[in-house]
């Protein structure tokens, strides 16, 4: 088997941009106008640019979260909401601009579509430049296009499900998001159709300020499963960036979906991410999540258990490197009876980073014959960093089951001497003990994928010597 796709990169890779002509004297800050241009180059139905406006109304009022990571130095009005960079999508690798192309190239995007994916997108900016869904799966009725498209062919789909996963309402940045959205994937996979391979997109910030807005609406009819892959990426400038995507999966009756993710946003970033699943009778979602980059996180991805027998998982890895917030976990609300849930977090601190786990489980009344398991792992890697569980566990009847367990450990002065004595480095040595501590999440994603979070963790881990 030739080498996997991923196994070169550096941070070289993530830092290098192009040049970004196309956001010279665009308008920075949010204000209407903006809102109505945004909704009149993609030539929206009036409800849309109504949903819009009405998304603008609701941020303008809400407070920033004062709970959480320390958000009070991001400063909104420096932000570029919206940017094109001049290119048409197309479904033609060879046809995307020799220099968006170069990006992608370096990140390995089109070898792994080449090798395991059914369809791949990738954003740029605030627009698609590609996207490619292979004939097999067109045929089976599986439809996978960028969401401008799908809101000029499918219009009545999409506003049956458009934000009503999660409403503009919910919090200040879900409501920037209804306003400025731009770009991101639909994906319908029919009743009983099994799409075998993932399907992918990738989104990539490459201007200085730059904000990316993506909107993700996934439906998996009953009966029918499929597994879709995320990954993001941003330079480094040293100026803050934006990053508040919205993810909506609507899993129905014995369907199962698999969501699976590897953010890698440059320390820049201000990743305020929102993630939310809704599972009908006997579904099952998964979620497989890897953070590794942006300078301050706020991710808890959702699953809403409405149908009995309805089933999640939540898997994720956090890693909070000198000067990072990783303030992540999972929401499950069990709203049906016999229904379960099991979430498994674990995160590195080194370097004086701040790794917390905020989690909620809810369990309703009538949500009787639950079972539900959190366990979160934390490995410190120096003095200087930190590590804290949050857990909100609300439980509104007695029959049900439920754990939670929570671990601090640091990093074994025996492992690390058995390993030296064997040869390798200490450096090293640490590496390998935090790959194996992340292990039990990383097989679960697709090799490729799997090796490049390994390779992230590699960087991550350069110089924690002493």
């Amino acid at each position: 088997m030739a080498d996997p796709v991923f196994a070169g990169l550096s941070r070289d890779v993530f830092d290098a941009h192009n040049p970004s002509p196309y956001v010279d004297g665009v308008q920075r800050g949010l204000n209407e106008s903006l809102v109505r241009r945004i909704s009149a180059d993609k030539n929206e139905p009036v409800w849309m640019l109504e949903h819009r406006l009405e998304s603008l109304r609701i941020f303008l009022e809400k407070p920033v979260p004062f709970w959480g990571a320390d958000l009070s130095k991001l400063d909104l009005d420096n932000i570029i909401y919206y940017a094109r960079p001049g290119t048409t999508e197309t479904d033609k690798w060879e046809e995307v601009p020799e220099d968006i192309r170069k990006v992608y190239d370096r990140l390995g995007i089109p070898e792994a579509e080449r090798r395991m994916l059914a369809g791949v997108g990738a954003q740029y900016e605030s627009e698609m430049v590609y996207h490619k869904l292979k004939e097999k799966w067109e045929k089976l009725g599986v439809i996978f296009l960028d969401m401008d498209d799908a809101l000029e062919q499918y219009p009545e789909m999409v506003r049956a499900y458009f934000m009503k996963c999660v409403p503009a309402s919910d919090h200040k940045f879900s409501a920037l998001h209804g306003a400025v959205w731009s770009g991101g994937t639909f994906l319908y996979v029919p009743p009983g159709v099994s799409v075998v391979e993932p399907l992918q997109a990738y989104f990539r910030m490459n201007a200085k300020n730059m904000g990316q807005f993506e909107h993700t609406l996934i439906i998996v009819d009953e009966g029918a499963s499929v597994h879709y892959i995320e990954g993001c990426s941003a330079p480094k400038y040293g100026s803050q960036g934006l990053h508040a995507g919205l993810v909506e999966i609507f899993v129905k009756e014995g369907a199962k979906a698999r969501y699976s993710s590897v953010e890698n946003w440059s320390r820049d970033t201000y990743n305020l991410n929102t993630k939310r699943a809704i599972v009908q009778k006997d579904g099952v979602m998964e979620w497989i999540g890897g953070n590794m980059g942006s300078g301050t996180t706020m991710l808890y991805p959702c699953s809403v258990l409405v149908g009995e027998g309805a089933r999640c998982d939540h898997m994720a890895i956090a890693f909070a490197n000198a000067g990072q917030w990783q303030d992540t976990g999972a929401k499950v609300i069990h709203q049906a009876p016999h229904t379960s849930s099991k979430v498994i977090s674990k995160s590195v601190s080194k370097g004086g980073g701040t790794a917390v786990y905020r989690g909620l489980l809810k369990i309703a009344p009538h949500a009787h014959d639950c079972t539900a398991n959190v366990e979160c792992d934390a490995l410190l890697l120096d003095e200087f960093s930190r590590t804290d569980t949050i857990p909100d566990i609300q439980v509104r009847n007695n029959d049900v089951t439920i754990a939670h367990e929570a671990t601090v450990g640091k990093l074994s002065e025996e492992d690390i001497f058995y390993l030296a004595t064997r040869g390798i480095p200490e450096e090293e040595a640490k590496a390998m003990i935090v790959n194996g501590f992340i292990e039990p999440i990383v097989r679960l994603l697709p090799l490729e994928y799997a090796v490049e979070m390994n390779r992230l963790i590699e960087l991550e881990m350069e110089g924690s010597v002493g």
